[in-house]
């Protein structure tokens, strides 16, 4: 009981994989009543309400997560003070993330999911997070730090650093949740998918030199994009130091049957009213698009800089991997945008990338914006994947050969395009 009631260290946390250090049932509850009222009835936010729906607890389930979920009320419960609570909530989130990760490599049995899903920690994680919300300590909290500081923890940003070792390459990578949940609630997002079945694995590139890759996995939402999520992410990739990498790909889910290169990253939003994961729209369309609020000054479109001819020339199997220079952009002195296949003109005004006018297009944008101006030697792209497909007909079944056999073929393609792109040159 005394480890979680002084939210002991995610290091302490992780020998036993799940947080099992809650002491007796008994105990627990004693420490529940004294330090926390009973759970408010507040209304959950978009995203959260979604786990109405039993599938969401099904996936949890069978991910071997449901422990996660069940056990955290009490946990809070036995936080003292808010600094506490901070380590708790930091503590949690990395075991989180490191058990998801460690199931996903198969080093930790849990459920009959595929290992490789990555539904199970999106769906613990948002369950986490309605506890929090309904969590009423006796102490005053700031209820949106403590679940960014879970948010970032449970996602790969805190306690995920490369393992030094000299002449070994170092690549950087980000994915996302799924995303379309209200249209088919069981989708799941092979990027993210990818980022945890390949986050902390030594590979060997192409010609032969090893390699480490770190990932992280992103919310699909505006509010986090705009409170810094990613350059939170990728600053410590990009400055000097122990953690710096030697190249950086944003990755996302793109287009049936093709892995895409995205030429260009353009600075706007321009999606609605396609809204994010909480119904979030971003006040930009194509006829008008905008600037994300408080992104740092750029230029309108930014190109990347990963060796796209090697890539496209050496990975084709099973899904062929393009260049995509495809713009839509407002050109000099217009006003009505223009759909352009061969990249952007001088002076226009960006309303879509490659990767089009949501999030895998700022996230291209934003981390290569940051790359330009704190590494721009490194390498530094996006690569979208194939959509995932093969989930079976009937809405209860949540798994099937198909979709396990696509996810994990886009993955090992994922892997492949890396030890290509992280050749040093």
């Amino acid at each position: 009981m005394l480890l979680l009631r002084r939210a002991a260290t995610a290091a302490a946390l992780l020998v036993t994989v799940l947080p099992v250090t809650i002491a007796s049932s008994a105990h627990a509850a004693a420490d529940a009543a004294s330090a926390c009222r009973p759970p408010a009835s507040v209304p959950l936010d978009a995203e959260q309400s979604r786990l109405a729906d039993a599938r969401t607890t099904a996936l949890v389930e069978r991910g071997g997560l449901g422990d996660y979920v069940r056990r955290f009320p009490a946990a809070l419960c036995t936080t003292r003070n808010p600094a506490e609570a901070g380590r708790l909530l930091d503590a949690w989130g990395q075991a989180l993330w490191q058990t998801s990760v460690r199931r996903a490599q198969g080093q930790r049995p849990g459920g009959d999911l595929a290992p490789g899903d990555d539904r199970p920690l999106y769906w613990a994680r948002l369950g986490m997070t309605a506890a929090l919300a309904r969590w009423q300590p006796e102490f005053t909290v700031d209820r949106a730090a403590l679940r960014a500081r879970f948010e970032d923890a449970s996602r790969g940003l805190t306690d995920n650093a490369f393992r030094t070792a000299p002449g070994v390459r170092r690549i950087f990578i980000s994915g996302f949740d799924p995303f379309g949940l209200d249209a088919e609630i069981r989708r799941a997002n092979p990027s993210g998918s990818a980022a945890l079945q390949l986050n902390g694995r030594r590979v060997t590139l192409a010609d032969g030199s090893p390699a480490e890759i770190r990932a992280v996995v992103l919310p699909v939402r505006y509010a986090d994009f705009d409170a810094g999520m990613v350059e939170r992410a990728f600053t410590p990739h990009l400055t000097a130091g122990p953690a710096a990498a030697d190249i950086i790909t944003t990755v996302s889910q793109g287009y049936p049957g093709i892995f895409t290169l995205e030429d260009w990253a353009g600075r706007a939003r321009s999606a609605d009213p396609y809204p994010d994961n909480a119904r979030a729209l971003s006040g930009g369309t194509r006829e008008h698009p905008v600037t994300a609020p408080g992104l740092g000054p750029g230029p309108e479109f930014i190109r990347t800089t990963l060796p796209a001819d090697a890539v496209t020339a050496a990975v084709q199997t099973p899904y062929p991997v393009l260049l995509n220079s495809d713009v839509t952009e407002i050109p000099a002195g217009g006003t009505a945008p223009v759909d352009r296949t061969d990249g952007p003109t001088p002076g226009s005004r960006a309303v879509a990338g490659g990767g089009g006018g949501y999030l895998s297009n700022e996230v291209a944008y934003r981390s290569n914006r940051l790359r330009a101006e704190l590494a721009p030697h490194l390498p530094g792209g996006h690569l979208h994947t194939p959509v995932l497909t093969g989930l079976p007909a009937d809405p209860q079944a949540l798994t099937g050969p198909e979709f396990e056999r696509n996810e994990s073929a886009i993955t090992a393609e994922v892997r492949a395009v890396l030890e290509h792109a992280a050749v040093r040159r």
